[in-house]
């Protein structure tokens, strides 16, 4: 099911209908905001760690294999739609088909829900950031007066060991003192025996709980989570208030203005993280135990593992999740291109650029992991994590054992800052997208409503800066997107593909875009939308589901009240898609097939615009003219409608086209 519209316009009308809505300064800004998008976190603290886990280089081989069976068709999808219609999600899908109204509405929930908890990854950065400036990073050391008892560093253990005595709350103490911390008695010089049953013998150096100085800084300096719990999860962190209301002030100037100002941002934003990441990989190298650590990442890979369905879980849903589609975010960047924009290009390359900066960061952050465990004396998998364990403990940690540690520290979360930033840049554009789409009147608004929906986003994040605001995050972080997003995902490309009609949406592409596809791009496409990624999405929705786990903070898993108040998360986005449906049949303006069918609306933006000035040719202004027809076979007009209506005894101006 489809249309077709064939029209004729001034270019100046064309550009004039662009200017209304917005559009990119050039291709530039458009290609970089995409790129900026999809390269974020994950790509810096969570392939790296997938990889290792996975068989090292041989997971590149299932994480290839699902970009092209569904990272990549869908990137591509979500980009030709946005830029053929020029809407956001919201407005976009009811124009398609009136029963999935709610869809698009179901993205921008995810979206809502994301940008809550994401700007606190960046608001945990710009508190690192400002700490370090400062000759002695505070997570080096334990002699800060907010450290616990139980905070270690390896060289003031190993000082300890070697006098044959055990480090605890900052001092040395012997077998005897060390062993009563924990109410048992000691056994000999190594050993602690239990009072209770003197045949339980345990080794004194892991009886007591330790906690790093990096693990020490980021708990009870930053977050203050100690001996919270849900239940109670105590005061505010002040600091950390400022800092999320900064992560937010920044990303309200920067989208002040739209596009037309996230654009210029972007080219900063966007690429100051590659500058870095080059300049800590040559660091990286140079450094003693480098090589281990690439060798461990990368360079033995494990082929066996390909065997393993949790391999391939791990490769589907990072590609998945790290091009953010069905989000909203990617029809929505689209959606400001001029309408001739070769997206497909645009699709492949950043796709592409995604994969290489995660392998490529991967290298930059194992070649640290290697220098910190040779400086420790222990494995490359004694020091490994993954995501804010590696962001804000280990690599904190590897810092301090460089040379000018401040430096590097502030190059780090500086990157950081500007990857989060560009992610976040997308998602607040959907919102607002969505808002002066649905309400066009506010277009002349924008500052106004940019910085109110900011300052709400901001007062829905403030419980994550509690004492025990890391369990609200966690708590978004497991639920918001996950399953979710990939029902969103499974149908969006039923609706387009087989709804509206793989034929219609390629006649869109190729005739109307005016994209050059070549046959055999024409068959990768049509076996990936049709057949192969609608059959790997649903594959990684049963592994989802599979193997999920509980939403939990280190040891402390959710109890069961909390773990549905998660799900209730995740449902609140994909229950739009039968809500919209009800609220369409109710409503009765579509009715059988109607419900199903293209609307006269889904059409590009200059079409759109010539059908509304039929009113202005009613009182005698000169406007365009032109026939739409529909080649939709089961819903055709017996004879073309002529946009917009003359008045009676007027005949169209002689550059209209008559089809």
């Amino acid at each position: 099911m489809g249309e077709e519209a064939k029209k004729v316009t001034s270019a100046e009308a064309l550009q004039e209908d662009e200017d209304e809505r917005g559009t990119w300064g050039n291709q530039c800004e458009f290609f970089l905001s995409c790129l900026g998008y999809a390269v974020g976190f994950g790509n810096v603290w969570r392939f790296p760690y997938l990889c290792y886990k996975n068989g090292g280089a041989a997971f590149l081989i299932p994480y290839v294999i699902m970009l092209l069976c569904a990272g990549l068709p869908l990137f591509f999808m979500e980009l030709a739609l946005g830029q053929y219609v020029s809407l956001g999600p919201n407005i976009l899908f009811p124009k398609l088909a009136p029963l999935f109204s709610g869809l698009g509405w179901g993205m921008i929930i995810v979206s809502v829900l994301v940008a809550v908890y994401y700007n606190m990854i960046l608001a945990w950065t710009l508190f690192y950031t400002f700490a370090s400036f400062t000759s002695v990073l505070p997570w080096g050391h334990c002699d800060n007066v907010f450290n616990s008892v139980e905070c270690f560093t390896e060289d003031l253990s190993a000082n300890c060991r070697n006098q044959s005595l055990f480090y605890y709350n900052k001092t040395c103490v012997d077998i005897q003192q060390y062993c009563g911390i924990v109410n048992h008695l000691d056994y000999n010089e190594t050993y602690c025996q239990d009072p209770s049953n003197s045949s339980i013998v345990v080794e004194a150096d892991g009886i007591v709980p330790k906690i790093s100085a990096s693990e020490d800084y980021f708990k009870n300096r930053m977050l203050g989570v100690t001996g919270r719990t849900w239940e109670d999860m105590g005061g505010l962190r002040w600091e950390l208030v400022g800092c999320l209301a900064l992560a937010w002030v920044i990303v309200c100037l920067c989208m002040i203005k739209g596009v037309k100002s996230s654009g210029k941002v972007v080219y900063f934003t966007a690429l100051f993280p590659y500058v870095v990441l080059f300049i800590l990989f040559v660091r990286g190298v140079t450094l003693e135990g480098s090589y281990k650590g690439i060798r461990f990442y990368f360079l033995e890979p494990n082929i066996t593992r390909l065997t393993e369905t949790e391999v391939w879980n791990d490769a589907a849903t990072q590609i998945f999740y790290s091009l953010g589609s069905s989000f909203g975010g990617l029809i929505t960047l689209a959606s400001y291109n001029k309408f001739n924009n070769n997206c497909m290009r645009d699709a492949i390359i950043i796709a592409f650029s995604n994969c290489s900066t995660s392998v490529f960061a991967g290298f930059v952050i194992f070649s640290i992991l290697g220098f910190l465990a040779s400086e420790l004396g222990v494995e490359v998998q004694d020091v490994v994590s993954s995501g804010s364990g590696l962001a804000f403990v280990v690599y904190p940690a590897a810092v301090t054992r460089m040379p000018v540690p401040p430096l590097w520290s502030i190059l780090f979360f500086l990157m950081l800052i500007t990857l989060g930033l560009d992610s976040q840049f997308t998602m607040v554009e959907t919102l607002t997208t969505a808002l002066f789409d649905q309400f066009e009147y506010l277009r002349a608004k924008k500052p106004i409503v940019v910085t109110a929906l900011c300052f709400v986003l901001f007062l829905c994040g403030i419980s994550m800066c509690l004492e025990g605001g890391i369990y609200m995050f966690e708590l978004f972080n497991f639920y918001s997107a996950g399953i979710s997003v990939i029902i969103l995902a499974i149908t969006e490309i039923i609706l387009i593909q087989y709804i509206y009609g793989f034929k219609n949406f390629m006649r869109n592409i190729r005739k109307e875009i005016g994209i050059y596809i070549p046959m055999p791009l024409f068959g990768y496409w049509a076996a990936t939308w049709l057949v192969i990624t609608p059959v790997s999405l649903a594959v990684i929705l049963v592994m989802s589901i599979y193997y999920f786990t509980p939403a939990s903070f280190g040891d402390y898993t959710y109890p069961d009240n909390i773990q549905t108040l998660g799900w209730f998360i995740c449902v609140c986005s994909i229950i739009l898609i039968p809500l919209g449906a009800i609220f369409v049949l109710v409503k009765g303006e579509h009715k059988g097939k109607e419900l199903i069918l293209v609307t006269p609306d889904f059409c590009p933006l200059h079409v759109r615009k010539l059908r509304e000035t039929r009113g202005a040719a009613s009182k005698g202004q000169s406007v365009g003219v032109f026939r739409y027809t529909y080649d939709n076979e089961g819903f055709q007009e017996p004879t073309a409608k002529v946009y917009p209506k003359l008045p009676e005894g007027e005949n169209p101006p002689p550059y209209a086209n008559h089809i």
